[in-house]
């Protein structure tokens, strides 16, 4: 087994079609077709970057790191976060998912990151937890874009806060981000990631 990863645009063709069949496992409503055939499922402008678990060509698990700079507080910060994590359906609790989600984030700390800002539904907090992530307690993200705002507490979506401090500058300023708006805004294409 091992951990590769690929900006999602050069991710082989086997590999993002693997990707695709898991993501349309989770997420059936989403389109099948649209990663094998070269849609994009990011905005190329977060510098999506597709890290996968991959055992004898078999793709196990799968997520996507998006990043930007964002302005919190007055400060300008690099940030990522994860999106679309996956585990295929056979292969779930063997502790790939952990694995995966534990290596993008010593990823994006080695990826000169500022810090890592996602959300994930509650029941999941314990998991990104057992993968060192950590509660923002009263954070709430807002996706969108400032013109179509997509907040994190929006009635109904029951969605957590995670995050992960990477540089100094950011752990110093880290009470800052809780109990807070910080305004994301990643676009119309992944307006949470």
């Amino acid at each position: 087994m091992q951990i590769v990863s690929y900006p999602e645009a050069a991710t082989p063709p086997e590999l993002r079609a693997q990707v695709s069949d898991l993501r349309h496992q989770a997420w059936p409503a989403e389109d099948p077709t649209a990663v094998t055939e070269g849609a994009p499922i990011h905005d190329p402008g977060l510098r999506p970057l597709s890290v996968l678990l991959v055992d004898g060509g078999a793709v196990l698990a799968a997520l996507d790191i998006l990043s930007k700079e964002i302005v919190h507080a007055g400060r300008c910060y690099r940030a990522g976060g994860l999106s679309t994590v996956v585990t295929r359906r056979e292969a779930r609790g063997r502790g790939h998912g952990r694995r995966l989600v534990t290596a993008a984030r010593e990823s994006m700390a080695a990826m000169d990151l500022d810090l890592g800002l996602f959300t994930c539904d509650r029941p999941l907090q314990g998991f990104y937890e057992s993968a060192g992530w950590r509660p923002l307690p009263g954070a709430v993200l807002v996706g969108g874009t400032p013109q179509a705002p997509f907040p994190s507490d929006q009635p109904g979506f029951g969605k957590v806060t995670i995050a992960g401090f990477f540089s100094v500058e950011a752990r110093r300023h880290r009470s800052s981000f809780q109990h807070s708006r910080i305004e994301l805004y990643p676009g119309e294409i992944d307006k949470l990631w």
